[in-house]
């Protein structure tokens, strides 16, 4: 298996707009695992696009229950399940993840029951298992490890960057969070780290286009994170490459990758990377040095 990551969607929120990029989620393949992380709006088809079969969906970790990262969970292991999934998948994810999961079968008994009673499936229910986690390491298994360190993202109190360690590599997601200095500790030495990310100039434009006027803008500003400081978070951790996801805004036409750059210029030197939908990062090992590229994925 390729080692990679490939970012499925990139936009920070949980609307969608014609042509935009759709809610956070990402796929990485790593010491042989395929790893979801966030399932939000679209992640079924753009693990698809992506090249993977999805009756290989292996593990599944969500950072928080904003809706614009679990939204399709539901979906997406059912769709597994139709399309040939025989095998355990593991869930991790704070408190009610489980609930969300059981509320969804519930919602889709009927279907569910005479899929298993016509067409001879295993019951999804018993292929599907959880563990709700808290701060700290979570999984270790098959020299994979993972942890995890809560973040700070109000009102949301179980919300958490999560850091997957194989091999000497290291793979570390903000999460949704502000300006989170702690996180650099936790973050220190990655291979990459993907940080979410807000432009300050993008926000008045995006607040109105979606309504709620000063609400919205307050919880914008008091729960995530300027570009700028994902910088000083990626300098103080020192860390390999920086990857900017979860953007917001993400979709207005006023806003290019340069305006990105721009907002790093002062607080980040090392390479970066802006996240668009369907764009992969290979991670290349070659004796002692590994090296990093990206391409976008073809079609399906």
């Amino acid at each position: 298996m390729t080692e990679r990551l490939v970012l499925l969607g990139t936009k920070g929120g949980p609307a969608i707009r014609p042509g935009g990029p759709m809610p956070t989620s990402s796929l990485l393949e790593i010491g042989g695992r395929r790893i979801v992380v966030d399932c939000g709006l679209g992640v079924t088809k753009g693990l698809v696009d992506a090249g993977m079969a999805l009756k290989t969906l292996d593990l599944i970790f969500i950072t928080h229950l904003h809706s614009d990262h679990v939204l399709e969970l539901g979906a997406l292991l059912h769709t597994a399940w139709t399309a040939g999934l025989s095998t355990p998948v593991k869930v991790f994810g704070p408190a009610g993840t489980e609930a969300y999961w059981l509320s969804f079968c519930q919602a889709l008994d009927f279907d569910i029951e005479i899929r298993i009673e016509d067409e001879g499936r295993p019951d999804i229910r018993e292929l599907v298992t959880f563990d709700e986690f808290t701060e700290g390491p979570i999984m270790e298994e098959d020299e994979l490890a993972v942890s995890t360190l809560r973040v700070d993202h109000p009102p949301v109190t179980e919300c958490y960057a999560l850091r997957f360690d194989h091999s000497g590599r290291k793979i570390v997601f903000s999460s949704d969070t502000a300006y989170f200095p702690p996180l650099a500790d936790f973050a220190k030495g990655a291979d990459i780290l993907v940080h979410e990310a807000m432009l300050e100039a993008g926000v008045d434009r995006l607040v109105e286009r979606t309504g709620n006027g000063e609400r919205l803008k307050a919880h914008l500003m008091a729960s995530h994170t300027l570009a700028a400081d994902a910088g000083r978070i990626a300098t103080d951790a020192g860390v390999k490459h920086l990857v900017l996801h979860h953007l917001i805004p993400a979709d207005d036409p006023e806003f290019g990758e340069e305006h990105w750059r721009e907002a790093l210029r002062t607080s980040w030197s090392g390479p970066l990377t802006i996240g668009r939908d369907r764009l992969t990062l290979t991670i290349e090992q070659k004796a002692d040095a590994r090296r990093i590229s990206t391409h976008e994925i073809g079609h399906a």
